[in-house]
């Protein structure tokens, strides 16, 4: 799950993702309605990759909340409505989804926000996991192996006739693949 397009910007509902960026700013898309829109470099923008959650130890990025919340609720979207919520609800799965989090530093504003993010980004189709988390969650779990079979038997090799005997001719160019062109200029917003 990948969360370095998608910002908060402040007096703006919902979030919005990074369509491009332009000279004095960037063109959003608010994840909700669908709709594009310029956001300038004088508002408050914050890419939620960067932001972290208060615990009684360090800091939690949100990208390993957000994973936690939906293993927890199998891919689905909370059954309350986060705005709506009193505050033991919300605290209260706060602490099945992240067990240590400081009870001073992280208000009902601040689960209010998360849970509302999660639900706007599931909807989106923005927490599935990415290719590599996947091939990372099948290295780390063992293959199931059949019961045990007895081995088909080998069959034999087909014998070789004078026609299948002369080798055909070895290529001798080789196809040069054409090398990769990468893009990694960023522009801060």
């Amino acid at each position: 799950m990948d969360l370095t397009n998608i910002l908060a910007v402040s007096g703006k509902p919902d979030l919005n993702e990074l369509i491009s960026r332009t000279k004095n700013g960037a063109i959003v898309k608010n994840l909700v309605s669908g709709q594009k829109f310029p956001v300038f470099a004088s508002s408050s923008i914050s890419q939620l990759s960067e932001i972290r959650m208060f615990t009684t130890n360090d800091e939690k990025p949100l990208e390993e909340i957000f994973e936690n919340i939906y293993n927890l609720l199998g891919a689905k979207p909370t059954d309350f409505d986060p705005k709506k919520a009193e505050s033991a609800t919300l605290f209260d799965l706060l602490a099945k989804v992240l067990p240590d989090y400081d009870t001073e530093r992280v208000h009902a504003s601040d689960a209010k926000k998360l849970f509302s993010w999660y639900n706007v980004l599931l909807n989106a189709g923005k927490l599935t996991p990415t290719e590599e988390e996947t091939k990372e969650e099948a290295k780390e779990e063992p293959a199931e192996k059949p019961a045990a079979e007895k081995p088909a038997p080998k069959k034999a090799a087909p014998k070789k006739t004078a026609a299948t005997k002369q080798a055909a001719p070895k290529a001798t160019t080789q196809a040069k693949a054409a090398p990769k062109r990468t893009t990694t200029a960023k522009k801060a917003i």
